[in-house]
């Protein structure tokens, strides 16, 4: 398992709001929502779209393409469940004010 590494700060992504980033090659989508902090890959597995941008509610982000909705904490896709159609959630933890990811792999 990898360590955490630092993906933005706190202020970066205010609460209700989702932000893009990148670290190294992954391109990650960063949420606050409910004073929690959630990374998920930044690609909705149905059409590549970006989670980011999406709609995000309690407890999930919708793809804004094709509507599949995610759960924010492990990625779980709520309208076609099962792998290959669910999200890549990682581990996240709030340093400080330093938003904080643990990449698989």
């Amino acid at each position: 398992m990898s360590d955490y590494r630092t993906v933005c700060r706190t202020s970066d992504v205010p609460e209700g709001e989702a932000r893009m980033v990148q670290l190294d090659d992954h391109r990650l989508a960063v949420i606050h929502l409910g004073g929690q902090f959630y990374v998920l890959d930044d690609q909705c597995p149905h059409a590549g779209a970006s989670l980011a941008r999406g709609y995000l509610q309690a407890g999930h982000v919708t793809c804004r393409i094709h509507h599949w909705r995610f759960c924010l904490s492990d990625g779980h896709n709520l309208d076609q469940p099962g792998p290959p159609r669910d999200a890549t959630a990682h581990a996240v933890r709030v340093v400080g004010d330093l938003v904080q990811v643990q990449l698989d792999g």
